[in-house]
């Protein structure tokens, strides 16, 4: 019975996740993203860097990759509390498939923040540029990050290995053999797992809150504050200690005089 239990759970999230990956908007451009973020701090040579290779290769200071950090994850939490407000309002959403509307959504949302912090920590393109679903080996990263954002152990371990792999490759790529057949992958299952089950009841008792008519858009909306800004710090705070994130595992281009010049353009 609990086999059975946890396939069905692991299942769920991994449906969700598909689905949300599938939402217009959620999958970032890194380069786009990179220029964009970086341009206001940094060097014309150091966004090329970033760009091209990493920032950490950049020698972008940890100062000013915070700041961007949290000006990402305030954007992005202004936006899906908004939404969860909205979805609050009995009959706000419909279904997107067989998966509740504001569920995808919100997902969707982690899923934007994560790949904004990943790129910023230096992490490379997580999705193809061709296809519709993410392969194997993006869905397992993703429901890495997202564990950690819920607070699972078992994906900090998972993504200071993945860390690690892409630390000691010339190429940055994602690890695909260790996600999706390798040591990596038995935790991946453990953490969609726990992310089954902590959605199933993370959705009843949204569910609660709109079978209130008068308070559910608030509840919801404030109950969306309350959880995803602390999981979007989370996730922050652990891929600034990664291997990945410090330039002695990357090239030393840029740095320097490069340093200096990110550190005082920091200052308003």
């Amino acid at each position: 019975m609990g086999s059975t239990e946890d396939t069905s759970s692991s299942s769920a999230f991994g449906k969700t996740l598909v689905v949300a990956t599938k939402l217009p908007g959620v999958r970032i451009d890194r380069a786009e993203f990179l220029r964009r973020s970086l341009s206001r701090y940094c060097t014309d040579e150091q966004v090329r860097v970033a760009i091209s290779e990493t920032p950490a290769a950049a020698g972008i200071s940890a100062e000013v990759l915070a700041k961007l950090a949290d000006a990402a994850i305030t954007n992005e939490t202004t936006k899906v509390t908004a939404l969860s407000a909205a979805a609050g309002i009995p009959g706000g959403f419909a279904l997107i498939g067989t998966v509740p509307a504001d569920t995808a959504q919100y997902f969707a949302h982690m899923l934007r923040i994560a790949q904004k912090l990943a790129y910023l920590y230096s992490w490379p393109d997580l999705f193809d540029q061709d296809g519709d679903e993410p392969d194997d080996a993006t869905q397992n990263v993703l429901t890495l990050f997202v564990g950690v954002m819920f607070g699972v152990q078992a994906a900090n371990k998972g993504i200071s290995m993945v860390a690690e792999k892409l630390a000691a490759q010339m190429v940055k790529q994602l690890p695909k053999q260790a996600l999706t057949h390798g040591v990596i992958y038995p935790i991946v299952k453990t953490v969609a797992k726990h992310l089954g089950v902590q959605m199933s009841k993370g959705i009843f008792a949204k569910g609660v809150a709109k079978a209130i008519p008068v308070i559910g858009g608030v509840f919801s909306g404030g109950m969306t504050l309350a959880t995803f800004l602390p999981m979007a710090k989370r996730l922050r705070k652990h891929l600034a200690t990664l291997q990945t994130a410090k330039p002695a595992a990357h090239s030393t281009a840029g740095t320097g005089a490069s340093d200096a010049a990110a550190s005082e353009s920091v200052e308003p």
